[in-house]
């Protein structure tokens, strides 16, 4: 049988629950087990696919096309495997679903309330994935802080499930914070008996308590806890701050939270888990022999997670090319003709972050320009690239006004237009291209060198594309097409011919960077801006 982890957060939001289920899922799938890591999300939208970056960070999508939470991301490049829409559910979902079922009579006349429709539901997506097959344990991250009025339903749900699959195929891990009072120089245990006492009000007795902490937590301390938390005193376990997220499986792993966690579920703890090729990545991460700096051009840089996937597979990139990669974040709206070279003076490579909306494309276009004319390594991605495509056109091609009609829909040269399947669509939410399609690229091009073959798969998430109207155009002045979708000819890479590095995707690579198999997209863009740094 399926076997069940529920994550739960007291005391204060970001303590990093998707960390410790991402590392606590590495620690047992390097054992051998067949793990994966849902998310529920509190909030009433239906994903967050319509949500502002700096609202929730990036929104993360899979290869089914769903449009996701950040953390699922983690999940992805922790453990290698691909996530779906079943990891994700928010309450938007469950209710969109229950009321659906009522309009359909599915409940034959029932009043529809939160206890039993709403938990119903909730337990529904919460045995999708363990009734799969394909897992031998799930592991359900709850979003959101315990005592949160929009997290209720789900700690019912979970409290109802518990009771339902039997208390030896589930356990609560709660990860509370210890924090520590400089003036009185010492750790408090209160706020975690707090967030504790709230959760048995709540009808759930926490199995294990992850406390995220400042300093070390001596056995004092981890006595107290669980004497007034009613758990073993080996179930208490250190979350101390770490240098970087990778560090944390194996922080988890000297706490011994796997064999914990195995004990509490009657599993066999089987083989000590095989972390080798994650060390190696750690001990080059962590030794770096080179350094380069990148300068990340976006409109969200004020908020780190808006291009998490971005910085992380730079982190990926950084480590597989033995150097440390220094990202500098600018914002595209402060970036003119004027002071583009102060601003981008010491960056070795530049990449151009994606976006929506008129806002910062200017500073963007203005970057690219220099970049291009500066034979500096370029990077574009997604919006990205339609800037590059839009800069080419201005810059080169000559062609006056050239722009994109997500931008200036009057402009007398559309090189980037809305896709004719989406000029119909009036719904914002889950219409985009999304997920994962087929690229086909030219024997000989940079991209095919890049990859190694000449069809690969990426994961998309826009409306817009490059006007194949202007490709002969573009093509014969020395910006090439390198990668096409086969099915409808989207442009999906472009390149410059006579460049160090100039590459540009309509995809987003970031999704699909983990730490086994970093994106060569990233691998040698690092690998570029290096040598660009040597020869200067």
């Amino acid at each position: 049988m399926t076997k069940y982890i529920f994550v739960t957060g007291g005391v204060t939001s970001s303590l990093g629950k998707g960390i410790i289920s991402a590392s606590l899922a590495k620690l047992l799938q390097a054992r051998g087990y067949r793990v994966t890591i849902q998310k529920f999300d509190p909030y009433i939208n239906i994903d967050p696919g319509t949500l502002n970056p700096y609202e929730h960070g990036e929104c993360f999508v899979t290869e089914d096309g769903a449009e996701t939470d950040l953390d699922l991301g983690h999940y992805e490049r922790f453990l290698n495997v691909p996530t779906s829409q079943a990891n994700n559910v928010t309450t938007g979902r469950i209710y969109q679903n229950v009321i659906r079922k009522e309009r359909e009579g599915a409940y034959l006349g029932k009043t529809v309330q939160v206890v039993p429709h709403i938990t119903d539901e909730i337990k529904s997506n919460i045995r999708i994935l363990g009734e799969s097959g394909d897992f031998d344990i799930v592991i359900t991250e709850l979003g959101g802080t315990v005592g949160d009025i929009e997290s209720l339903p789900f700690i019912e749900a979970v409290r109802q499930f518990r009771w339902e699959i039997g208390y030896n195929n589930s356990l609560v891990i709660h990860l509370t914070l210890v924090p520590y009072l400089a003036a009185a120089g010492e750790l408090k245990t209160k706020p975690t008996q707090h967030s504790v006492k709230m959760l048995l009000e709540y009808g759930i007795q926490p199995d294990i308590l992850v406390c995220r902490t400042e300093h070390h937590i001596n056995q004092d301390i981890r006595r107290k806890i669980a004497q007034f938390c009613n758990v073993n005193i080996n179930a208490v376990v250190e979350s101390i701050d770490a240098s970087t997220i990778y560090d944390v499986p194996l922080l988890m792993l000297k706490e011994q939270l796997d064999k914990t966690v195995l004990t509490k579920l009657k599993l066999p703890h089987k083989n000590e888990p095989d972390l080798e090729s994650w060390k190696d990545f750690l001990g080059r991460l962590k030794n770096p022999t080179a350094e380069v700096n990148i300068g990340l051009i976006g409109k969200y840089v004020e908020l780190q997670d808006a291009y998490k996937s971005i910085t992380e597979s730079f982190i990926h990139a950084g480590a597989r090319n033995e150097c440390k990669v220094r990202v500098h974040s600018l914002h595209s709206e402060g970036i003119t003709e004027e002071n583009v070279n102060e601003k981008l003076a010491g960056l070795d490579g530049v990449l151009v972050a994606p976006g929506f909306g008129s806002r910062g494309i200017e500073g963007k276009i203005v970057a690219i320009k220099h970049v291009r004319e500066k034979n500096i390594p370029f990077f574009g991605i997604c919006l990205g690239m339609q800037c590059a495509v839009i800069e080419f056109g201005r810059n080169v091609l000559k062609l006056d006004g050239a722009h994109s009609t997500e931008m200036n829909e009057d402009t007398h040269h559309a090189v980037i237009s809305m896709m004719e399947e989406q000029k119909k669509i009036k719904n914002k939410g889950g219409t985009m291209r999304l997920g994962s399609y087929t690229c086909e690229l030219k024997k000989g091009s940079k991209a095919a060198a890049i990859y190694g073959k000449t069809r690969i798969t990426e994961r998309h998430r826009h409306r817009y594309e490059f006007n194949n109207d202007y490709l002969k155009q573009y093509e014969e002045a020395g910006m090439l097409a390198s990668g096409i979708n086969p099915e409808n000819n989207l442009v999906e890479i472009v390149e410059l011919k006579n460049h160090p590095f100039f590459v540009a995707g309509q995809f987003h690579p970031e999704l699909k960077s983990t730490v086994a198999n970093p994106h060569p997209l990233f691998v040698n863009f690092v690998a570029a801006s290096l040598a660009n740094k040597r020869k200067k």
